[in-house]
């Protein structure tokens, strides 16, 4: 027998059928006396009245079941006072009462129907995410309508004309979730997961516009140098991500083929060399990859990462010396 029976059987849903290897399955007693007795021959029978009479339901469903009873009408009456806010807008801008009515009726309309599909999900023992969010979304425009309809200047004027999808849309939410606790107990299921991990990105981004334009305040030729070159790596032109590196000759002419070592470089020493490899890379000048480069270029002269970053770190020091000299 499945554990969502319990539930149908309380909000006046017929049962599904239990399949002779779901009521086998049942080890644990679910009550005193709820057990199956095997007899000779192979008949299963149960020994609790109330079970074979078919009332067996887990506890606190006949309660859940009169909440979700309890709110269609409390959605009923708070939708006809969302409706009447968002019919008096509506009609004041369109003066057309069919028009007005549909459209007023549009968002709640659409928030009463996803909250049958996720009651029904949650009956059904499956996520309903989706609906979730929808609802709120829904719930949120509800709002916005409502709130144009009110006395912006008057904060209990705006309180009564929102209040309502947003009650609306909590305790559905509330209802659909403790369903899907009832029917499935392990089941940790959250809607807003994802809407939380989206706002934790959001801020991070903020957070890290706003330092970048903190940090072009107070030093705004090497905030735009280091911004220019990272675009320009990060937006490679097509083809280039094939391409070999192309060095620069002394005379800065580019030239193609792999990257090598001048001729005059053979005998000069490990930081001479690391110097003329740090040029040719796209982080040069970029303290804040440093660390980085170091490890990219270090093997090629044969140091060590820590004498590489110290060698790249007093470069990108000489360079911003000049920097601020010019």
């Amino acid at each position: 027998m499945s554990t969502a029976n319990d539930f149908r059987a309380a909000s006046g849903l017929n049962r599904w059928p239990a399949a002779a290897e779901d009521l086998a399955a049942e080890d644990l007693p679910r009550g005193p006396g709820l057990f199956a007795v095997d007899r000779d021959g192979g008949e299963t029978v149960i020994t609790n009245v109330r079970r074979l009479a078919g009332f067996d339901r887990a506890p606190g469903s006949r309660v859940i079941a009169f909440a979700t009873w309890l709110l269609v009408f409390l959605g009923a009456g708070l939708m006809y006072v969302s409706f009447e806010a968002q019919f008096s807008y509506i009609y004041a801008v369109k003066h057309v009462n069919v028009a007005s009515a549909i459209e007023a009726a549009m968002l709640d309309a659409g928030m009463v129907i996803l909250s049958a599909l996720g009651i029904g999900l949650a009956l059904a023992g499956k996520p309903s995410k989706a609906e979730r969010f929808l609802i709120m979304v829904c719930a949120a425009a509800s709002a916005g309508m409502n709130y144009a309809a009110a006395d912006t200047a008057s904060w209990r004027s705006v309180v009564a004309y929102v209040a309502a999808p947003v009650f609306l849309a909590v305790i559905v939410d509330r209802v659909i979730s403790v369903i899907r606790r009832h029917v499935l107990p392990l089941d940790a299921e959250s809607a807003w997961v994802p809407l939380g991990r989206a706002l934790r990105a959001s801020a991070g981004r903020a957070g890290l516009v706003l330092l970048y334009s903190l940090r072009f305040t107070l030093a705004p030729r090497s905030t735009a140098s280091g911004l220019r070159r990272w675009v320009l790596v990060a937006t490679p032109l097509p083809g280039a991500a094939t391409a070999s590196v192309v060095p620069l000759t002394g005379n800065d002419v580019p030239e193609t083929g792999p990257v090598t070592e001048p001729p005059e470089l053979a005998g000069a020493s490990k930081k001479a060399r690391l110097t003329w490899w740090y040029r040719q890379d796209p982080d040069y000048g970029n303290r804040g990859a440093i660390a980085a480069a170091a490890r990219r270029l270090a093997p090629k002269v044969d140091l060590s990462e820590g004498t590489a970053r110290a060698y790249l770190g007093q470069i990108c020091a000489d360079l911003e010396q000049a920097r601020r000299a010019s």
